[in-house]
């Protein structure tokens, strides 16, 4: 069914049976004409004879007056001799009737008997009429062989007429197929006329133009937000750090410590961000290996606060190292989000991160999820039912992340309850 989806099959198809459709009307038409025509004229002459025929006999009684007639052979019968009619054709009554019969040859024939009955006379003519079934055989092999012309001819246009037709919409799909592979854009308009395809190619002109503005505003906003967001952020990890050099109060200390893993955090998902807006995949060609184990330290450490004084314990349990080829600061924003909603959302028992055999695993003692919402999550805006205050985008996020470097995340509910998150990194 595909290829008769094609425009240019549409037409060749068209025309092949509206070809077909027209030859067949003709061809029906001629037959049912001819048919009846011959019928008509055979009877009125087979009539009109045995009435002549009659009419002789009455004019000339003797046996001996011959009424010879080249295209019949004619039969009559007084009524003294009605009993020597043979016994096939006294069940005929006054009329033309279709019969076939053997000749002297052994040869069936068909032919045209016509019969008039009265009291004194049983009159019969017999009219060959096998030279007109054989033209009709040959009519309907003439009529036969002009059908099949009449298609070829039909496909042939209509395939001529689709290669026109279609040749510009052919064209105009070849050039952005060209500009798909290449990513060098040209005008398209400016090689078509101004018919549909001409306004088609035009439009595309028009939207990719609106498209490369948008995207090259999109571009110098990415641009323009990292560096102005980088400076400050810089001046705060400076001034902070410089400030922890000092002697400070122990609890203004703390404060400053929040205040340096806020900045920290910041600046890795400002990376991530930026990445992810440019779809951009930086890895082992600028030579970023990051140590997952040493990341999710750091990423315990910053969310901590997220416990506050909860009856939670965290346990880190190192079954292996991993290296995965990516910059810490994905690495850290992916896990910030999964381990931050385990500390969020658990309210009392335990958090316990694993970390081996290519993965990150975090389960939890919380509420949980129902494994039916658990992909769900990870749709922009979609937040779960335990009571969050999230916008739903930490886990969209998460996922984008895994899409462009190729890991998996996933969710699950535990069987003795809480939640167990795992970001499964390629192995390399």
């Amino acid at each position: 069914m595909r290829y008769r989806r094609r425009l240019r099959s549409r037409i060749i198809i068209s025309f092949t049976v509206f070809g077909l459709g027209l030859t067949a009307l003709f061809a029906v038409a001629s037959l049912y004409m001819r048919a009846r025509l011959e019928d008509q004229l055979i009877n009125r002459t087979l009539l009109r004879e045995v009435a002549n025929f009659v009419e002789f006999k009455r004019q000339n009684p003797s046996p001996d007056a011959a009424y010879k007639i080249s295209l019949f052979d004619a039969e009559i019968y007084s009524a003294r001799k009605f009993a020597n009619v043979p016994f096939d054709a006294q069940k005929y009554g006054t009329g033309v009737y279709d019969i076939a019969d053997f000749d002297g040859d052994g040869k069936l024939r068909s032919y045209k008997l016509a019969v008039y009955k009265s009291d004194e006379y049983w009159a019969f003519l017999r009219f060959d009429v096998g030279a007109q079934k054989l033209s009709a055989q040959q009519l309907l092999v003439v009529l036969a062989g002009v059908v099949l012309c009449f298609i070829v001819l039909s496909w042939l246009i209509g395939r001529w007429l689709s290669v026109r037709v279609m040749s510009p919409v052919s064209d105009l799909a070849a050039r952005l197929e060209r500009f798909q592979r290449t990513g060098l854009r040209e005008p398209l308009a400016p090689h078509f006329a101004d018919d549909e395809v001409g306004q088609l190619a035009r439009a595309l002109d028009d939207y990719a133009d609106r498209l490369t503005d948008l995207v090259e505003r999109d571009r110098e906003f990415n641009a323009d937000v990292s560096h102005e967001l980088r400076t400050p952020l810089a001046v705060i990890a400076t001034t902070t750090e410089l400030l922890l050099a000092s002697e400070l109060p122990d609890k203004a200390r703390d404060r400053m410590k929040r205040i340096e893993r806020a900045v920290r955090q910041s600046t890795e998902l400002t990376d991530a961000l930026l990445l992810l807006s440019r779809r951009e995949r930086r890895g082992p060609s600028n030579g970023e290996i990051t140590d997952v184990g040493r990341v999710v330290e750091q990423v315990v450490d910053v969310n901590r606060p997220h416990l506050g004084s909860k009856p939670v314990q965290v346990h880190v349990v190192n079954e292996e190292p991993i290296t995965v080829s990516a910059p810490s600061s994905v690495v850290a924003v992916a896990l910030s989000n999964l381990i931050g909603n385990a500390f969020k959302y658990t309210q009392q028992g335990e958090v316990t991160v694993v970390v081996g055999h290519g993965r990150v695993a975090v389960e939890d003692t919380g509420p949980g999820i129902k494994a039916e919402d658990a992909q769900r999550l990870f749709q922009r805006g979609v937040r779960g039912d335990a009571g969050g205050k999230g916008a739903g985008l930490g886990l969209a996020i998460v996922l984008r992340l895994c899409e462009l470097y190729g890991w998996t995340v996933s969710l699950a509910p535990r069987p003795q309850g809480g939640a167990v998150a795992v970001l499964q990194f390629d192995r390399r």
